[in-house]
């Protein structure tokens, strides 16, 4: 008799934990909004991601080398785009004063987008 108790009571518990456990997985199951599904199709289909100074500025330069003449500076907040790479250096067109030249990648350089597709 006591054999019986138990596997009814296990049988039961069973039968009332079955729902718990199927509505405790779906609701644990992320979220996909618009905005999330859109980034996450098109993620490798975007374009490089900028250039940046990651200092307070760097001589612009009429050669890829660091005894080349100063053409001008770039600053952080100056707006820029590369054209070609030497090695390390980087010819660049500064769009706030319309200087263009080479500048060391050390301090220039883009951040880099990861796509978990």
């Amino acid at each position: 008799m006591r054999s019986t108790r138990i596997a009814i009571s296990a049988a039961m518990l069973g039968a009332l934990a079955l729902p718990v456990l199927s509505a405790t997985t779906a609701s644990a199951a992320p979220v996909a909004t618009a905005a999330t599904a859109a980034h996450a199709s098109s993620c490798s289909s975007l374009p490089p991601l900028p250039y940046e100074v990651h200092t307070k500025a760097v001589t612009i330069r009429s050669k890829a080398t660091t005894k080349s003449t100063a053409l001008g500076v770039l600053y952080q907040s100056h707006k820029f785009t590369v054209s070609k790479k030497s090695g390390n250096w980087l010819y660049i067109t500064d769009k706030t004063t319309g200087v263009k030249g080479w500048v060391s990648g050390t301090y220039v350089y883009r951040d880099v987008r990861m796509c978990l597709d």
